[in-house]
């Protein structure tokens, strides 16, 4: 199996970069990643971290897949996400929804156990890891791993989970796919610049899917379709995920925009995935068995 190391990072997805590592459509992947922080904040009494050029969202890759070309997407089956043994939350006076409530940074360091994280004597916490990173390279020149975008990246949807099918766009050949910023657990919106951050090891399944229509970055997880957007405001973001799906409906199970549009009143949630990156992001589920009723399977 293909291993990609934590030494192969960076904070830029470029589709001029130097592949990683190679494989072929349908092979299985092994990524090993550092945290949002560059693992640089190993104690609580030093917020600011270790590392004087720590990375910002180092992502791990990228990874060329033999086969995939321009106008492919590429099909991410997230096997499994194991989580390193504790994870990082920090406090930010200048980010965040709740940035004016501080005046320094501040670190707290959580042990991850069996699956959970202690918060206080009170409270025990089912960890959820999530990927808050993943993308293709980009058809313009390189966007930062900090940012969400057409091809993927900072996206930080908590839905984005092992068990999840993650449809990227193929920009450029081989598509260049990269990991990072894995977070134990996450609420919707990230509303304190962070999740539970942490490192580990990503298993994935890569297929260059040809001759498919997808409104990517689309994403498949828990019996929901979801279509995810990112824009500088939450409205943009909003209305170009909704629309995306109802085309997607439309096509799906063959309504007209009328019909599309009632099942998407009645059945469709927005969420928000993300409002602390320079784009916010949101996603639009709806539920893949009423796809699958007017005949819809999914690549």
């Amino acid at each position: 199996m293909i291993v990609i190391g934590r030494d192969k990072v960076s904070d830029i997805l470029d589709k001029k970069a130097e592949p990683a590592a190679v494989c072929q459509s349908g092979e299985t992947v092994v990524f090993e990643t550092r945290d949002c922080y560059d693992d640089a904040v190993v104690s609580e009494d030093r917020p600011l971290g270790d590392k004087g050029d720590a990375l910002e969202n180092p992502a791990t890759g990228p990874l060329y897949v033999e086969g995939a070309l321009p106008g492919d997407i590429l099909k991410v089956e997230i096997l499994d996400i194991a989580p390193r043994s504790w994870g990082v939350m920090r406090s930010s006076p200048v980010a965040g929804v709740f940035h004016e409530d501080f005046s320094e940074r501040t670190a707290r360091i959580f042990e991850l156990k069996d699956g959970k994280a202690v918060f206080d004597e009170n409270l025990t916490l089912e960890l959820d890891t999530m990927i808050g990173v993943i993308g293709t390279a980009p058809l313009e020149d390189g966007i930062t791993t900090d940012t969400p975008e057409s091809h993927g990246g900072n996206m930080d949807c908590k839905k984005i989970v092992k068990g999840s099918i993650l449809y990227l766009p193929v920009n450029v050949p081989g598509a260049l796919l990269s990991i990072g910023d894995l977070h134990g657990l996450m609420g919707d919106g990230e509303v304190m610049i962070c999740g539970l951050e942490t490192g580990g090891q990503v298993t994935v399944k890569v297929t260059a899917v040809k001759n498919c229509q997808l409104p990517t970055p689309f994403l498949y997880c828990r019996g929901d379709v979801m279509t995810i957007q990112s824009a500088a405001t939450l409205d943009g973001a909003g209305d170009m995920a909704a629309k995306a799906m109802k085309e997607f409906v439309k096509m799906a199970t063959g309504k007209d925009d009328l019909e599309a549009g009632m099942l998407m009143s009645l059945l469709s949630n927005m969420a928000v995935c993300q409002v602390v990156d320079p784009l916010k992001t949101i996603r639009v589920e709806f539920p893949l068995k009423v796809l699958e009723a007017y005949g819809y399977k999914l690549p």
